[in-house]
Parts: structure tokens; sequence; C-alpha cells
């Protein structure tokens, strides 16, 4: 009888290791879950600077979408040869802003109304573009666009709703463009027209 106290220590233990697994894992935190979006809205140093606005976006990389043939470059993506258009593809955090919620908000930052061209840049490499990944972002994309030209705001909606088929990311000196020469950008944007059209067209401008 005298080993009867550490006998039933021993039963004990077992559980209150597992208790103490269970109670560790509690505490831990959630991990955040990631998706990317691409979007082809004209010159990819804009459309990057206005999706890093976005509460819920971890990053932005500027590239080129649309296209079949491999690794393509600035050169030939600008001399609309390709089929690619430039893009951005956005990395976000889903508990923080949704797909549909980048959806959205992208309408605000283009002119849908033209085709083949964004602000003062011509051509279909230019097009503007929701390029989605799977089917769910495939039906989140059709619906917005098909509530967009049912709304009658605009006489024609020309921005594809189309597969990515392939990403590819631009040259660096590319990326965060706006702001590694905040001038140069800031003069290009401006002289472009791109936030007084989108205020023409939305009321009110992102940048």
């Amino acid at each position: 009888m005298k080993h009867t106290p550490l006998l039933r220590l021993s039963a004990f233990l077992p559980l209150a290791a597992g208790l103490f697994i269970s109670l560790a894992g509690l505490s831990q935190p959630a991990r955040a879950a990631t998706e990317t979006a691409v979007f082809a809205g004209g010159c990819f140093w804009c459309v990057e600077s206005d999706f890093d606005k976005v509460a819920g976006v971890i990053d932005t990389t500027s590239g080129y979408a649309g296209g079949t043939e491999a690794s393509p470059n600035y050169q030939t993506v600008s001399a609309g040869q390709t089929g690619y258009a430039e893009s951005v593809r956005v990395t976000f955090d889903n508990s923080k802003v949704s797909y549909s919620q980048l959806v959205e908000y992208f309408w605000k930052t283009i002119d849908p109304t033209v085709q083949d061209r964004q602000f003062c840049d011509e051509g279909h490499q230019y097009r503007t573009a929701i390029f989605y990944q799977n089917d769910a972002q495939k039906k989140v994309a059709e619906a917005s666009k098909a509530k967009l030209v049912a709304s009658g705001k605009f006489p024609h909606v020309y921005t594809e709703v189309a597969p990515v088929l392939n990403f590819y990311p631009a040259e660096s000196y590319h990326q965060n463009y706006y702001q590694k020469n905040p001038i140069r950008y800031e003069f290009y944007r401006l002289n472009c027209g791109r936030d007084n059209r989108v205020k023409e067209l939305w009321g009110k401008s992102v940048h």
C-alpha cells in the first residue's frame, strides 16, 4: 500500500503532459492564409502603387501575364508582339482582405471603358484584365464584371476576365519603381492623366 501514491502520480503524468500540449497548442497564433491575385491595369508601376495602399496586401510584383511564350521581357512586351499585358501579382492575407474586395477595389483604379489602352499608354499590352487562377476566382471576377455591366454606369466594359496562363515577374528595376524613383514616377503619373480620369469615372482616386 505504501507504493500507491507513486502509482497514482505515474498514472497522472501522461494526462498532465497531454493537457500541457493541448494548452500549448491553443496558445499558438493562427497562421495567416495567403493568396495571390493578378490584375492588369495599364502601367504596372501605378497598379503596384495602388494595391500597396490596401490593408491586408502583403506584397506586389510587377510582371507580365496573359501571354503564352516563354520568358517575356519588357522590350518585347512593350512592343506589343507577345500577347502579354503589364500586370501585377498581389499577395494578400485573406483574413484581412478578400479576393472579392480586391476585385472591387481594382475597378476603382482603372478606366474599363477603353480597349487596348489605359490613360496615355496605348496597345494590347496595356489592356485591362482580371486574370483568375482558379474556378473560385473566375466566379467572383465574372460576377463582379456582370454587375458593373448591368449597372449601366458605362456604355462598354472592355476589361477581360481570363485565365492567368503564365505570370513572369518583370525586371528588377521595375519592382517598387514608385518608391525607388518617386520624382520620375509622380511626373509620369501626373502627365499620363491617370488620376484625373479615375476621378472623372468613379468620383475619387485611390492615389
